[in-house]
């Protein structure tokens, strides 16, 4: 449909409301919502029946939308999120543009933090947490019954910590690097320690080492636990993290937004994938084959744990860097000969690579760690990367991670229920 502009000799094409709506990618409704808020204007159909808009206003919206959400997938089936913290791809991933495995080598997971949150390298930096604040996540996660897990303590703690900073709803960037700082320390210390006569000093992964494994720990293996954290620190946008920028776009300060993401990274499927293979690990170490327990897991209809990655067609390069450290521990070699036992069986089924989870469990099991224990390194090590993104959601429009629901319910209006 086509209308001349007065006095100018132009035509300007003009969309019926089911043109803009589509355009849009929007219902019809939402046209006229968008017409009401003085975002669209429009005109009346001679029979007065609808309405019509102008293609190049409607045009110009949809672009401004597209900026401001992110936009979507081709498909328009998931949401896409633009971000400058990870990149995957292929078999590689990159931290703000920066290779991720050759990084979490050669720095610690505290740099690795501070590169993440500022795209700056702090060499030497170490975080501590105010007294008071530790004291208060102690307290609240000392009153749980024992049998509480790693994450609900940590959430726990989160929530302490919270209430201790009356600052917490400062979202500037220098007032949430702040409460990162602080946060990340208070949640390793609030957890109880197995070793006694432990001083918390020193880098973060020397802390949490005491509350992993009650065996005297060596630098090899402090360097595996280091080098696990600065991996594990961000993947793009996994589960959890996008309940943090869900968070963090309603503006939840940070204490929630980690909060939010511990609570989803509790799904077996997540961060506690880990504790999974540990099992299996366990299992095959004790029955000193892997064809058995393999077996049992493909007739119960379950996948192995520790194999295979949506986002890596080949080798996790998480896993490549951390059974390279782990070869360099002597009392990791049982464990990683029932992990290389564990790939080479199920590649009769399916050629499967060792992902990270199945990594973590090594490092575990050679340390005499709960099965919990991966999941509170993946737990410490993404609350960094959830900052960052938090930190990355603050400075988008508020509100935007707001998809709309497609109801298929029974049409309305439906007779009261008797």
């Amino acid at each position: 449909m086509r209308d001349q502009e007065p006095g100018s000799g132009h035509t300007t094409r003009r969309l019926t409301t089911k043109e803009a709506a589509e355009l849009l990618g929007v219902k019809p409704e939402t046209v006229y919502a968008y017409v009401s808020r003085g975002q669209l204007s429009s005109r009346r159909v001679p029979s007065g029946r609808g309405s019509t808009f102008d293609a190049k206003e409607v045009e110009a919206l949809a672009r401004r939308n597209r900026r401001e959400s992110g936009g979507t997938s081709g498909s328009g089936s998931e949401l896409s999120v633009r971000t400058r913290i990870t990149f995957i791809d292929k078999d590689r991933y990159y931290f703000r543009g920066v290779d991720a495995a050759e990084l979490a080598v050669r720095h610690s997971y505290e740099e690795v933090a501070e590169w993440l949150w500022t795209g700056q390298l702090r060499p030497g930096i170490s975080f501590s947490a105010p007294e008071a604040t530790v004291a208060a996540a102690r307290r609240a996660v000392e009153a749980l019954p024992q049998h509480t897990g790693p994450t609900d303590r940590l959430r726990v703690a989160a929530i302490a910590a919270a209430t201790a900073d009356p600052l917490r709803f400062d979202l500037s960037e220098d007032a949430v690097l702040g409460t990162a700082r602080a946060l990340i320390p208070t949640l390793v210390a609030a957890l109880p320690t197995v070793r006694r006569g432990h001083r918390d000093t020193g880098p973060l992964a020397h802390r949490l080492w005491a509350r992993l494994s009650g065996l005297p720990s060596d630098e090899a293996s402090l360097r595996t636990l280091d080098t696990a954290l600065a991996l594990l620190v961000d993947h793009d946008l996994a589960a959890s993290t996008l309940a943090v920028r869900v968070a963090a776009s309603a503006r939840a300060h940070a204490y929630a937004a980690v909060s939010a993401g511990l609570g989803v990274l509790e799904g077996p499927l997540h961060g506690a994938a880990s504790g999974l293979a540990h099992r299996m690990l366990l299992d095959v170490l004790d029955r000193g084959d892997a064809a058995p327990v393999i077996a049992e897991e493909l007739r119960a209809g379950r996948r192995i744990p520790g194999l295979g990655h949506r986002l890596y067609p080949g080798e996790d390069p998480r896993a490549r860097v951390l059974f390279g450290l782990l070869e360099e521990i002597p009392r990791a070699e049982p464990a990683l000969a029932a992990a290389r036992d564990i790939v080479a069986t199920t590649a009769r089924h399916t050629p499967l690579h060792a992902n990270v989870d199945l990594a973590l469990a090594v490092f575990t099991v050679a340390g005499g760690m709960p099965a919990t224990a991966g999941e509170t390194v993946f737990a410490v090590a993404r609350t960094a990367g959830w900052i960052a993104h938090a930190l990355e959601e603050y400075g988008e429009r508020p509100l935007r991670m707001r998809p709309s629901g497609h109801y298929v319910g029974p049409r309305p209006p439906q007779p009261l229920p008797e």
